[in-house]
């Protein structure tokens, strides 16, 4: 007989995947009738995998983010993370990014990243000394004392992510999608520089083919709305990546023979 842990996962076999999600269905309601966002979306997480969600605008890839997270329940199906079904947010295992910040203007950068583990209750002196190490890989050190109106763009985006760092499971839904082409691609490459050094796994929204390219151990197309797995392409170029090299140029054709369609579908339906 297997040992059971909580939420009745088998503890004798392998481990179970970071994220698992099955049959997910779900629908916002609106004054006509039910729009369906996402229809039985299954999609597998591996351990310390880039996993990039690439999808037409409106296709639900933000939806289904959010559903991993715990801050949407779905209308039907289910998410796992490590085995144990997701019943709401869980900051100690899961942390998300966005394109906004979100920092507290009255919190300095120290503060900020201290938030999500005051959430977990860790004491006062253990807070700060995590959150300095979180802010050091990020290259914000001789920053913590200042406020979030005293930081660039780009340095208020790195407090964000070094606020997420403390959790294995790093979900970011477009946190670079304010930034310039330039920027974004400097702050891809010096993500992906984390990654390496953290291995977290990580799930990323984007709509950009060469954004995607450039992250991802693992790419995901979403169709149309509502939002399906179509198709899923594992990429193994060398890193640091050149996008204009002729495997990245291929995948990128690839890419955007899997999605052009969708894209097409989505305008037409003003999505």
């Amino acid at each position: 007989m297997g040992v059971s842990g909580r939420d009745g996962a088998d503890l004798s076999g392998p481990a179970p995947p970071p994220i698992e999600v099955t049959g997910v269905r779900k629908s916002w309601p609106t004054r006509d009738a039910p729009v369906v966002a996402l229809e039985d979306v299954s999609l597998t997480v591996r351990p310390r995998e880039f996993l990039t969600l690439l999808g037409p605008s409106g296709c639900g890839k933000s939806t289904l983010l959010s559903i991993i997270g715990g801050l949407v329940a779905p209308d039907a199906g289910e998410v796992r993370i490590e085995g144990a079904r997701v019943a709401g947010p869980d900051p100690a295992r899961i942390a998300m990014a966005f394109q906004d910040p979100g920092l507290f203007p009255w919190r300095t950068a120290l503060e900020n990243v201290e938030f999500g583990l005051e959430l977990q209750g860790v004491p006062a002196a253990r807070r700060c000394e995590v959150a300095r190490g979180l802010l050091e890989p990020v290259g914000l050190r001789g920053f913590e004392s200042r406020y979030p109106r005293e930081l660039s763009g780009v340095m208020k985006q790195r407090v964000a992510i070094a606020r997420a760092l403390d959790a294995p499971i790093l979900l970011m839904d477009e946190p670079f999608g304010a930034l310039d082409e330039q920027t974004r691609l400097l702050m891809g490459e010096w993500l992906l520089g984390i990654w390496a050094r953290t291995r977290k796994t990580v799930v990323f929204v984007t709509h950009r083919l060469q954004e995607a390219i450039l992250l991802s151990q693992r790419i995901v197309v979403m169709t149309a709305r509502p939002g399906r797995i179509q198709a899923s392409f594992d990429v193994r170029l060398p890193v640091p990546r050149d996008l204009d090299a002729a495997p990245a140029t291929a995948l990128r054709a690839q890419l955007w023979a899997a999605i052009r369609d969708e894209s097409r579908r989505a305008l037409e339906r003003g999505q």
